[in-house]
């Protein structure tokens, strides 16, 4: 996204779209249960880094408060607190790897980005639950320090690598679907898109991987 286009109607739409995008599948994925009774998946960040990944990490900034802000005020009862950790975790995630993605815009760059954002989300969680999430559950804050390395951090890598593999599994589909309706711009410094076999097969090695591993924590499998 270049500098004049940003905040014009084209920007502002995509905006809204990925913002009610991002909301949708959090209510569609909430009957999946809660690992320890309190950390929710959602694949919302998947969609947030992609649009990062088309109109910079502001974007990614934006969309993360609006489709947290939407939940707060309709499906969430978590209430405010609930809203804040959303908002951090998302951006945690998405932000860092569209900073990273607009400097290093291939393939190699859009897996390299989104393994930092799982590294940063999965650090930046395990401060903020030491932080927050005692207030959260009203426990003694070493309760909860015991929890950060054996739930919080498994849970926190697991989300984001799902998320990660998701995200490049859905990037080259939906981007080429926004290009077709002209609401995405094919940029000159983006690695075109033929199909790749191969990379199609990681990121669904890696979706699947983590997918397994996020079924393990919940005690399904």
């Amino acid at each position: 996204m270049k500098k004049n286009d940003r905040f014009s109607v084209r920007y502002l739409a995509m905006i809204g779209m990925f913002a009610a995008l991002a909301f949708v599948l959090t209510w569609a994925t909430r009957p999946i249960p809660k690992v320890a009774g309190i950390l929710s998946y959602d694949p919302k960040d998947a969609v947030v880094v992609i649009a990062g990944f088309l109109l910079g990490p502001l974007a990614s900034l934006i969309i993360s408060v609006l489709s947290s802000f939407i939940e707060f005020l309709s499906i969430s009862d978590t209430g405010l607190i609930g809203f804040l950790m959303n908002v951090v975790s998302t951006c945690s995630f998405a932000v860092p790897a569209a900073f990273f993605y607009q400097k290093h815009r291939s393939m190699k760059g859009a897996v390299l980005s989104l393994a930092i954002g799982v590294t940063s989300m999965a650090a930046c969680m395990v401060a903020w639950n030491y932080i927050v999430t005692p207030i959260y559950m009203e426990v003694e804050r070493a309760q909860v320090a015991a929890m950060l390395g054996k739930v919080f951090l498994p849970f926190n890598l697991v989300k984001g690598g799902l998320n990660a593999g998701l995200a490049l599994l859905l990037y080259k589909p939906l981007t080429a679907a926004l290009r077709k309706a002209r609401l995405a711009l094919p940029s000159p410094s983006e690695h075109k898109g033929r199909f790749h076999l191969g990379f199609t097969l990681f990121a669904l090695a890696v979706f699947v991987t983590f997918t397994l591993l996020l079924l393990v924590m919940l005690k399904v499998i």
